[in-house]
């Protein structure tokens, strides 16, 4: 069964921390393994420093950021975008990483999709909802969604 595994992300953290993900899927010569990024570019500007720096083009760039965005705004919008991309893209797998919108939705629309998601830097806990707010619920979602934990440290 060939897998397909869609990269997600939006922030100058999450390219950081997915390039080694992109790099080892690039060097993968089996031809039963292919895989898309989708920038959402929930920051603009920090996410294209970091593409340009390690010449990754997004096969999709949903470009949601908005001038004021609210969280509930990003986040419908970015369900949704997000939501057609798996459609077009049918992935057998959809990679996230951290704490952010993003990350979140990816999850999110993803379970409703029934793709499975393994989440990069997995295990984090704050245990209070409210700090770092939103990013404390957010990995608490994703936390409950993914089927893969990919954690940073022994604790998380």
């Amino acid at each position: 069964m060939r897998k397909h595994f869609l990269i997600l992300l939006g922030t100058r953290p999450e390219a950081i921390k997915l390039f080694p993900v992109i790099n080892r899927l690039k060097a993968e010569k089996n031809k039963d393994v292919a895989f898309t990024v989708c920038a959402t570019a929930q920051h603009r500007e920090l996410l294209d420093q970091v593409l340009k720096l390690a010449k990754v083009v997004p096969e999709f760039d949903l470009n949601v950021m908005t001038v004021n965005q609210t969280l509930d705004n990003l986040t419908g919008r970015l369900l949704a975008q997000i939501g057609e991309v798996l459609e077009k893209v049918k992935p057998t797998r959809v990679i996230v990483q951290g704490d952010t919108a993003t990350a979140m939705t990816g999850a999110l629309a993803s379970y409703y999709h029934r793709i499975p998601v393994s989440h990069v830097e997995a295990g984090l806990r704050s245990g209070d909802i409210f700090a770092p707010w939103p990013e404390e619920v957010n990995r608490k979602i994703v936390g409950s969604i993914a089927d893969q934990h990919f954690a940073p440290t022994e604790r998380a």
